[in-house]
């Protein structure tokens, strides 16, 4: 007999509910080529522009600047304290002005996508609360499928070209 961890039990069990959706592709992508200075006009347009989502998921390679798009959507929300990247706690929680959770996700050090089930990553995307997600295709086999892609590509120094 096989020996599992809870981890293990726990993803298949939930394999087929969570696990096993088709992913849609994103109709109409919109690109932005925009400097470190222009960053927040960047994050209003991706709250307007995906004003019902609340689920974000970005990707970019290392030092791209997933952190730092992150800070500005914070801010543009109306978070109050200084996001940061939650490397090794996984997940950091940020509270706006009016008082609702904003959750942040980085999963760099994930090995398993089964890591994030036992974290209770599901409850925090069924909250209805806003979620950023950097290292996200670690886990994209259970990500949901209503997730925007925010992909953060590296032109120079001091400009980046965002798709969305």
């Amino acid at each position: 007999m096989p020996k599992y961890d809870i981890v293990d039990f726990f993803y298949s069990i939930f394999k087929k509910e969570y696990f096993c959706k088709p992913k849609q592709s994103q109709m109409h992508l919109q690109e932005i080529i925009a400097t470190l200075a222009q960053l927040d006009d960047v994050a209003k347009e991706i709250l307007t522009t995906h004003s019902h989502q609340r689920i974000f998921s970005l990707i970019g390679e290392m030092g791209a600047g997933k952190t730092t798009l992150i800070k500005a959507l914070c801010k543009c929300l109306g978070v109050q304290n200084i996001p940061s990247s939650p490397t090794f706690a996984i997940i950091n929680e940020y509270w706006t002005s009016q008082n609702e959770p904003v959750y942040h996700f980085d999963f760099y050090r994930i090995e398993r996508p089964e890591e994030a089930v036992a974290i209770g990553f599901f409850d925090y995307l069924e909250s209805g609360n806003y979620c950023f997600m950097e290292w996200a295709v670690k886990i994209e086999t259970i990500l949901e499928d209503e997730a925007v892609k925010i992909y953060i590509e590296r032109i120079d120094e001091q400009t980046r070209k965002f798709t969305f």
